[in-house]
């Protein structure tokens, strides 16, 4: 059945009820450390905490792709150190190889016997020279000095030649010939020896030039040694005789004249190098690979037979140049091994980061050429070959290796910086969305977390209200009491 309580009693009652409510709340706010547990708290506070809360949730998981992607640009820049060192080692290599001058000689003496034949040759295959053997003479030809021809009879008349007429009429001719050219004057009526000298001299490609000598005689001479002079013709001069070739002498060239031959022959040149080594004959194998020289005796003279003898090559920079292409394998291998969480940045993997939680902020991170084209770090784009013996030959291919190397370290060091740029980018994006969540989780515990001292003070208050309220209830209970004793 119902039970009437008294207006004292049901008050204080319902005070009682009260302050145990509140107390139920401060605890929980206490226990929870939050002044608005639900949207029934607060709606307002409780919704924009929890717009911050999420917003702050999406951005900390981009943080996760951010971190990732550093450690990937930093394994690309590993990478790169590491391939520009190598490259910086390669040019060591080369710079080592070209002042490197440790090719090998053979001194030999010249020796063809006292009557060369002329046909003598000594020659040079082999080596940087090639597979085509290049021949150089070792004899040259000599001729006795050719002698006059001149005519100082049949003069008819006259003490002076170029007062005699060539001839009665236009019919007279007179020939000249240096065995490959022929030249014929045929005489006008009054032509005299004056004209044949001019009509002589001015002969094309005649190597026979005509003078009057002391005594007034017809003198023809030859313009070399090894030309013979051969006359003919019709009229009145007479008594001219005809001139044979010399008769022609083969020595043996000068170790000098063979020197300067050999250093100025244009397929020998840079190839092998020669010089006069107490009047014997050095050659210089410029070469990593054997030169092989014929016309060398038995005996390490310069016979111009067919015995041969063999120059060896240049075994450092051979050996460095099995060191570069050992370096340069190590170079693509470095760029193999630069990946991280499967993507190589080196290899032309492209790395795309999201700054923001609604995708608009992003960065795409590529190895890219100086044409902003998509590449990869190896030995082909960076335009480096692998060595073969004959690249060490000449300084000047080694010289176009370094400029090469130089060109590639330039790539490798671009590319880094972009690197670089690329790297503080994502830090900065990483230091900024960190800062943006502690501001967003801030600004959401403004809105809902329970200051604790309040909250304690609040509790102490209430449990003392609690023990008030108590004993009011107490004493308005005893009000009816004082009806029971009244029985």
């Amino acid at each position: 059945m119902d039970v009437n309580l008294s207006k004292a009693v049901r008050s204080n009652l319902l005070s009682l009820q009260s302050t145990a409510d509140a107390m139920a709340k401060t605890q929980n706010r206490l226990a929870t450390g939050l002044r608005v547990n639900s949207a029934l708290d607060n709606p307002s506070n409780f919704f924009t905490a929890s717009a911050l809360n999420s917003r702050a949730s999406d951005m900390a998981n981009l943080l996760d792709s951010m971190s990732s992607g550093i450690k990937t640009i930093e394994a690309a820049d590993n990478g790169l150190k590491s391939i520009t060192k190598t490259v910086e080692s390669m040019q060591s290599t080369l710079r080592q190889a070209r002042q490197d001058k440790s090719f090998k000689t053979e001194s030999y003496t010249i020796d063809l016997g006292s009557s060369p034949a002329g046909t003598e040759q000594i020659s040079f295959e082999g080596g940087s020279v090639g597979t085509t053997a290049v021949d150089v003479d070792l004899t040259e030809n000599t001729a006795t000095a050719a002698s006059d021809v001149s005519t100082a009879t049949g003069l008819t008349g006259a003490t002076q030649l170029d007062d005699v007429a060539l001839g009665l009429d236009d019919t007279d001719t007179f020939s000249v010939s240096d065995g490959t050219t022929t030249y014929t004057f045929t005489a006008a009526t009054g032509d005299d020896v004056s004209d044949l000298i001019a009509g002589i001299n001015g002969a094309a490609n005649l190597n026979v030039t005509a003078s009057l000598d002391d005594n007034g005689s017809l003198k023809l001479t030859a313009d070399s040694n090894d030309i013979g002079i051969t006359i003919g013709g019709t009229g009145a001069i007479i008594g001219i005789g005809t001139q044979s070739a010399p008769t022609a002498v083969n020595t043996a060239k000068t170790v000098d004249a063979l020197v300067s031959e050999i250093n100025a022959n244009t397929s020998l040149e840079g190839n092998i190098r020669a010089s006069n080594d107490n009047g014997k004959l050095r050659i210089e194998n410029l070469s990593t690979e054997d030169l092989t020289v014929t016309g060398v005796g038995t005996g390490g003279e310069v016979d111009g037979g067919s015995g041969t003898d063999t120059i060896g090559g240049n075994d450092v920079r051979k050996n460095l140049v099995k060191q570069f292409n050992d370096l340069r394998d190590q170079l693509d291998k470095f760029s193999d091994d630069a990946s991280f969480n499967g993507i190589n940045l080196l290899r032309g993997d492209k790395l795309k980061l999201t700054f923001n939680e609604t995708g608009t902020s992003t960065i795409e991170i590529q190895a890219k050429d100086e044409d902003g084209a998509a590449t990869s770090v190896n030995n082909t784009n960076l335009g480096i070959d692998a060595a073969v013996n004959a690249d060490f030959d000449s300084d000047t291919t080694l010289d176009a290796k370094l400029e090469t190397l130089s060109t590639a370290l330039n790539s490798l060091r671009s590319q880094s910086s972009t690197f670089g740029s690329n790297l503080s980018v994502v830090e900065n994006r990483q230091d900024f969305t960190k800062n943006m969540i502690n501001t967003l989780q801030t600004g959401a515990a403004n809105l809902t977390l329970a200051d604790t001292n309040e909250e304690a003070a609040n509790l102490l208050a209430l449990q003392t209200r609690q023990q008030l309220s108590s004993t009011a209830l107490s004493m308005a209970s005893q009000a009816d009491q004082a009806v029971l004793r009244l029985f």
